[in-house]
């Protein structure tokens, strides 16, 4: 059963009449008989009683009319939703990312999206960079944004950011009467850790500065990180991103020693393309990113 014959016999319905209906469809007369005949075989019943003045309905086709116009119906419904997001005109874009993107870039990027897609429901998940995977991976999210290094078998992805790391010190401390500073300096500092993979980078530059850091507290919140540094409870390394807007009792400063920095990127799942959506709101960060 095809969604055309349905029409047809609607038509027909309609006009009691085939050569009316087939003046309506603009089809020959003898093609739409045939076409009713193929949709009677199938449903095992006649549908249409021929009559020499007018067509009318059996009782299986009074029954069937009905059902018909609604499967039509709905057929039509789920094609103007597809529209829709093709378009992006409606529809809904799930987007996973790590804390510091969610809190420091998406504000403003999801701003400008809703903007131009006023009708594109948006939801964020916002986890590690492992969760993101896991929720693309499985058809959770549309998008993830995450740190890498990701499973590049398994995601399709684009960099978005390369950017250092850096202190956050809290005014009162001497530290930030300097433009810059060695992790080599900080070996008998409290440190406030940012959880994930930031976290991680951080230890292992401290490593690599000669001295195992002290850990005084640690939080996935970033505003949580930022108010215990502001307290002057420890210092805190961070990816650059997570030090914008800071409060004015906050200095973020550049680490000359060692070199920090890591990749954000925008994944998706493998072979497939980008949702319009996500596609759309990808342009959005490129554009805010090269201005």
């Amino acid at each position: 059963m095809e969604l055309y014959q349905l029409g047809y016999f609607i038509e027909i319905a309609r006009q009691r009449s085939f050569t009316r209906a087939a003046d309506r469809l603009h089809m020959a007369q003898p093609a739409l008989s045939q076409q009713m005949k193929n949709l009677e075989e199938e449903l095992g019943t006649a549908l249409l009683l021929r009559g020499r003045k007018e067509t009318q309905l059996t009782a299986a086709g009074k029954a069937f009319l009905p059902r018909a116009e609604a499967l039509l119906a709905q057929a039509e419904a789920a094609k103007a939703v597809v529209s829709d997001v093709a378009q992006l005109r409606g529809g809904r874009l799930v987007i996973a990312a790590i804390p510091s993107v969610s809190a420091c870039l998406l504000p403003e990027v999801t701003r400008a999206f809703a903007r131009q897609h006023a009708r594109i429901e948006l939801q964020l998940i916002e986890e590690s960079s492992e969760h993101v995977a896991e929720c693309v991976e499985s058809g959770r999210a549309d998008i993830g944004f995450l740190q890498l290094p990701v499973n590049k078998a398994a995601f399709e992805t684009q960099t978005i950011i390369t950017e250092p790391f850096v202190l956050l010190a809290s005014r009162s401390h001497a530290i930030t009467r300097q433009r810059e500073v060695q992790l080599k300096q900080l070996s008998a500092e409290s440190f406030i850790y940012y959880k994930g993979r930031a976290r991680d980078t951080a230890i292992e530059a401290c490593r690599k500065a000669g001295f195992e850091p002290r850990v005084a507290c640690e939080s996935g919140e970033l505003e949580t990180v930022r108010a215990l540094v502001a307290a002057g409870m420890g210092l805190a390394v961070v990816p650059q991103l997570a030090a914008g807007n800071l409060p004015k009792t906050i200095r973020a400063i550049p680490v000359r020693e060692p070199r920090m920095q890591r990749q954000i990127a925008a994944v998706w799942q493998k072979g497939a393309p980008l949702s319009p959506a996500a596609q759309a709101l990808l342009d959005v960060i490129m554009t805010k990113l090269d201005s």
